[in-house]
């Protein structure tokens, strides 16, 4: 790793408030993503939203970015969920009813029509640009893995309530609804069995398939419909062990765990690709 743990300038990243993504190309069929990673909304939404910026916080997946920073390929979205939801289908991307957002008032006054057009905008763009990046990897090495970074929430009670059964949370949920599963098998075990490895504080990571979640978002499926003998995605979600869900301080140990056990996947990830050819 080139940072140290106490260096805190990778982890807090500052992107301007105009900022959409980042995206960073690398000579590797392998890609990192972090479409949850953001926390900018725009003037004209944020005057109408109930929400509070600790409230939203809670429910994004604040330092993924962090955890992909070694992989060749990266996009990090630097929009709240609550703005533009990538990993919603198009026509629930907005959340506009509580139902949407885990029972949450996100609007004080409901965003205008003119409003939801422009963060649909965003949506259309990014899946755009995803097609194009994703069709340009697939030309220059014939098949490709993204790795669709997510956290999720394990103290929803309160932070001095028991945190959630960790029979239904483990450490690393993987997510693989929309995965032809007979034929990324080669791919995706020996990812487990690497995350596996993680170990952290005296013990080994709990790795589990289609527990806490099930790999239904958005962008592993259009993956999969837009690619779907040549691009294998896999939905990781980290249980925010790595950080205080309710205040956001984050534990540098932790993330640096995670950031070295996906760093060393990579290699892997790309002798099983060519393996598998």
């Amino acid at each position: 790793m080139t940072e140290s743990a106490t260096d805190l300038s990778p982890v807090h990243l500052f992107p301007p408030a105009t900022a959409l993504w980042t995206l960073e190309r690398g000579i590797s069929p392998i890609i990192g993503t972090a479409i949850h990673n953001g926390h900018h909304v725009r003037p004209e939404a944020l005057d109408r939203m109930a929400l509070d910026e600790a409230g939203r916080l809670r429910e994004e997946d604040p330092f993924t970015a962090y955890a992909i920073l070694d992989v060749p390929n990266q996009i990090v979205f630097h929009r709240s969920r609550f703005e533009i939801d990538l990993n919603r289908a198009r026509d629930g991307s907005v959340y506009l009813r509580p139902e949407q957002s885990w029972g949450l008032q996100v609007w004080q006054e409901p965003p205008s029509p003119a409003i939801i057009a422009r963060s649909l905008r965003i949506h259309d763009a990014y899946y755009a640009m995803l097609r194009q990046t994703l069709a340009g990897i697939e030309a220059d090495h014939g098949q490709f893995v993204l790795l669709d970074v997510h956290s999720y929430n394990h103290r929803r009670a309160g932070p001095d309530d028991p945190p959630t059964d960790p029979d239904q949370a483990p450490d690393i949920n993987i997510g693989t609804f929309s995965m032809d599963r007979e034929r990324w098998g080669h791919i995706l075990d020996p990812l487990m069995e690497i995350l596996g490895s993680l170990r952290f504080r005296g013990r080994f990571m709990d790795v589990r398939e289609n527990v806490a979640f099930e790999g239904k978002g958005e962008q592993t499926r259009f993956v999969h419909q837009n690619f779907p003998l040549t691009g294998c995605a896999i939905a990781i979600e980290f249980k925010k062990f790595f950080m205080d869900e309710w205040t956001g301080e984050p534990d540098l140990e932790a993330l640096d765990a995670i950031r070295a056990t996906i760093a060393a996947a990579i290699p892997m990830l790309e002798t099983a690709l060519e393996a598998g050819r």
